[in-house]
């Protein structure tokens, strides 16, 4: 099946035209990722190897701690620890230059506290570069961090950052990427990297299909047969108006890829105009 929705991708891909900015970095560069639960970090985690190979610094901040995973029949404290020493695994193995653990109570955090958390790490970290999770999503906890990533960023005083929205389980689709990195030289270090979290296989499963869907609507820059992740960039002034658009979004919400993949086309489609008001949101001036 997942053959059958690459093969229509790529016709879809042909028949659209579209030419995203592949990925590219000079090399020096310090980043930092904000990923609301351990493993979502691997939504963009062969880009972060690729950015080690090119000498960038990369942080990762964990800032829930995953304790209503409800994975492998464990409570939430165990589970919250079971994800924590996943991290710990993970992070060298995605050549990591700092795993900085927040480990708020999923479920139970106050927005105000992770929007200081969040300044001070940047003001330590000092990126150029933040890859920030999507809008674009279904899960509560995502959109609420996306929502404090806008606070932390546009502060008067705030310095220039580039922010790259990355994607979890909810696809961005044509309609908002911009910049595509394909992963071939990476593939094998990133399948280690997703190893180490046993507890999660189940999910990051679902977004290793849309790393293959996006080497398939992408091919003039991924393989075809590859992987390759997608991305919606911008800088930090259009993350924040994109953020005001959450009043006047009148779909129903968006849908995630599922366990099972006969449904996956129905998450590159609902939702799309929803999508079109944030490109124009994030487009204004």
């Amino acid at each position: 099946m997942v053959a059958l929705w690459r093969g229509v991708a790529r016709i879809v891909g042909r028949a659209g035209g579209w030419q995203p900015t592949a990925w590219h970095s000079p090399g020096g560069q310090r980043v930092v990722v904000v990923a609301p639960h351990p493993d979502d970090e691997i939504g963009c985690g062969g880009t972060l190897l690729l950015h080690r190979r090119a000498g960038d610094q990369v942080h990762v901040v964990y800032v829930t701690d995953g304790r209503r995973s409800r994975a492998a029949g464990l409570g939430p404290d165990a589970i919250a620890e079971r994800r924590k020493r996943e991290m710990a695994a993970a992070a060298p193995a995605l050549g990591l230059a700092g795993a900085h653990w927040l480990g708020l109570r999923e479920g139970e955090w106050e927005e105000s506290a992770l929007v200081r958390a969040l300044r001070e790490l940047l003001r330590q970290t000092a990126p150029q570069i933040v890859y920030a999770p999507s809008l674009v999503d279904f899960h509560p906890e995502h959109i609420r961090v996306a929502r404090c990533v806008a606070r932390a960023i546009t502060d008067p005083g705030s310095r220039d950052v580039t922010l790259r929205v990355y994607q979890i389980q909810v696809p961005l689709t044509p309609l908002l990427v911009n910049l595509v990195a394909p992963l071939q030289a990476v593939a094998t270090e990133l399948a280690a990297a997703m190893r180490c979290y046993a507890t999660q296989l189940g999910s990051i499963e679902r977004c290793l299909r849309m790393k293959r869907y996006g080497a398939s609507f992408y091919h003039r820059i991924g393989r075809e047969g590859g992987l390759a992740e997608e991305f919606w960039q911008m800088d930090r002034h259009a993350y924040g108006r994109i953020h005001e658009a959450l009043g006047v979004l009148t779909d129903d919400g968006f849908r995630g890829v599922r366990a099972l993949p006969f449904t996956d086309p129905l998450a590159y489609v609902r939702g799309l105009g929803a999508r079109r008001v944030l490109r124009e949101r994030g487009a204004s001036r």
